[in-house]
């Protein structure tokens, strides 16, 4: 299995101190107290601005990010960064069952490949808990995988407050990047 390895620096241009990661991290707290740049050099991670996964999140792929603020625009994430979480390689089918209310009551769609609107497809105005019984995902905020994401994982999501966000779902996509 492929492993992941990222490194956050306190600076802008990979300068000041770092912290290497090569799995997941539920707090980096003691180890930076910033991030201003970021080098992934293998795998594809998660950030968060939160510690234990929790708080606004941001897709990492393969590559180097001098300025990581800029990347990740206008107040979505912080210099901050408390968290990461490496997405293991996956190659097979995508399957998620999304429900329009937490414990998976309301309208129930299943999905196994990416949707660009859930309203234009499904007629579902919300989305709170999923079931992914099958491949990564990234929820999106607005139409067309735009906006704040949310990492969903193999398992059952009964309430994605409970993930720590209030976010509205409106698009959804596989992780189908080779990580």
């Amino acid at each position: 299995m492929a492993s992941g390895r990222i490194i956050f620096y306190e600076d802008r241009n990979f300068q000041g101190r770092s912290y290497e990661c090569m799995s997941d991290c539920s707090d980096m707290t003691s180890y930076l107290s910033r991030c201003n740049s970021i080098r992934v050099e293998s795998g594809c991670f998660m950030i968060y601005d939160g510690t234990d996964f929790m708080g606004n999140q941001f897709f990492m792929r393969r590559g180097e990010y001098p300025d990581s603020q800029r990347l990740m625009g206008m107040g979505m994430m912080s210099d901050f960064i408390r968290s990461c979480r490496m997405i293991p390689p996956y190659r097979g089918s995508y399957r998620m069952r999304i429900y329009e209310k937490e414990n998976f009551a309301g309208q129930m769609s299943e999905l196994m490949e990416d949707c660009e609107s859930i309203m234009d497809r499904f007629r579902m105005s919300d989305c709170q808990s999923c079931n992914v019984m099958d491949g990564h995902w990234l929820m999106y905020e607005q139409p067309h995988f735009r906006g704040r994401m949310m990492y969903m994982m193999p398992g059952e999501h009964r309430s994605f407050r409970d993930m720590g966000t209030t976010m509205r779902i409106s698009s959804i996509k596989r992780i189908t990047d080779y990580c």
